[in-house]
């Protein structure tokens, strides 16, 4: 490998030079006076002005006529899964709560375990079970509402959210606390 001295160029040899690909190098000391507006360098060595690397324009070919931004219909699918996962979890939580202050008075056992366990998982599948429902109540909501005004702003979702916190509500008239349950589970 022949290299050159100084802060001037050096040519590579080796392998690369074999290939063609062989070209000029340039020292820190030829670096230093490079403006990088806006990028960290990404090597000392790269022999390509940083400014070509930004990319203004998107990434991806979408078809004609295609919407840039995700519609309400696919946004629904993520809010009605992370109301689930997030219902799981924070029901998770609380029946370990619950069930760790049930079995206080119990020794370490087999038996507080799976009382333990229990709990947990019945919590987390009914907070899942109810977050999803109204998750699901919402995107409904939104979905159709968006369709009926054919308009894309913030009076879609305050009017989806209203509408799925009186049909929520309603229910307590007419069956008692428990109903939320049962309506949660059937929608």
């Amino acid at each position: 490998m022949e290299s050159g001295g100084g802060s001037g160029n050096k040519t590579t040899g080796g392998l690369a030079g074999f290939f063609g690909a062989g070209g000029a190098g340039y020292s820190h000391a030829d670096l230093a006076g490079v403006p990088l507006t806006g990028m960290n360098p990404l090597s000392p060595y790269l022999n390509v002005d940083p400014r070509y690397l930004v990319q203004d324009t998107d990434e991806f070919i979408l078809p004609t006529g295609a919407n840039k931004t995700r519609g309400r219909f696919e946004l629904a699918f993520f809010t009605i899964g992370g109301c689930c996962m997030t219902g799981a979890a924070f029901g998770a939580m609380n029946g370990l709560r619950l069930g760790l202050k049930e079995t206080q008075n119990m020794s370490w056992s087999k038996p507080r375990n799976v009382q333990i366990l229990n709990m947990v998982t019945r919590q987390g599948a009914l907070w899942a079970n109810t977050l999803g429902s109204l998750a699901l109540l919402y995107s409904a909501f939104g979905v159709v509402i968006e369709k009926t005004r054919g308009a894309e702003d913030d009076l879609n979702t305050i009017a989806a959210g209203t509408m799925t916190g009186m049909l929520y509500k309603c229910t307590e008239k007419f069956a008692g606390p428990s109903s939320k349950v049962i309506v949660s589970s059937v929608c």
